[in-house]
């Protein structure tokens, strides 16, 4: 019997029935509950991000043949780096994290395959990238500014010898740093906020629209490896 191959996004851990599930199994008609135990052990150690998981099911047998589970979205991943919920919904105005770059390698290591960068460094500055639309400095400073920097060679260093570690002094002085910049940004906007919220919703929505378009990059990458 022909197997399928069935691919969801779930919350690590997290994975419950509903329209979701319905959709993407009920057809094949298996033991939905059995899926979400499997893919819940499975994701279990991605508490609080969202994960790609392909389900192979024995379509005659109505078997479970494997589960595989991928790597998050490079937006889940920086969310995580730092703790956060969610992005910011005013990136371009309100700062919502601030991450080293040593946390940068750590991710773009974590997902160079995928992203199809032919070098560590072009990985890094596309993770650098994806803060941007999630609101999120790296070393104080905006995307642009610090590819800059990296395209300037200045963290060459790091970025060759693959340096993810970051000592706690560091992210305790960019945690307190990025409240100072928020700080800054408020009295620099000389306007009530919902008005500059206003003028920023629309690049928002643009960040969204990338997180959505990177995620659906990654599966398709994901089905050409396969």
């Amino acid at each position: 019997m022909a197997n399928q191959t069935v691919e969801v996004m779930v919350e690590g851990g997290k994975a419950t029935s509903g329209p979701t599930m319905g959709q993407a199994f009920g057809s094949l008609g298996v033991n939905i509950q059995l899926i979400l135990q499997e893919i819940n052990k499975k994701t279990a150690d991605f508490k609080g991000m969202k994960v790609p998981v392909a389900v192979t099911v024995d379509t005659g047998t109505k078997q479970i043949v494997d589960i595989t589970v991928g790597t998050p979205p490079v937006s889940e991943l920086i969310k995580k780096e730092i703790n956060l919920q969610k992005g910011s919904g005013y990136p371009h105005v309100e700062k919502v994290g601030n991450l080293a770059i040593e946390q940068v390698i750590k991710i773009a290591k974590m997902k160079r395959d995928s992203l199809l960068e032919q070098s560590l460094k072009s990985a890094v500055k596309s993770v650098i990238g994806s803060c941007g639309s999630l609101g999120i400095l790296v070393e104080d400073k905006e995307p642009k500014e610090i590819n800059k920097d990296i395209e300037a060679g200045n963290y060459d260093e790091l970025i060759n010898k693959e340096v993810t570690e970051v000592s706690e002094e560091k992210r305790s002085k960019l945690k307190s740093q990025v409240n100072i910049i928020k700080q800054k940004l408020i009295a620099e906007r000389g306007m009530p906020v919902k008005k500059e919220e206003k003028k920023a919703a629309a690049p928002a929505a643009e960040g969204k629209k990338e997180e959505k378009k990177e995620e659906k990059k990654e599966k398709k990458e994901e089905k050409k490896k396969k």
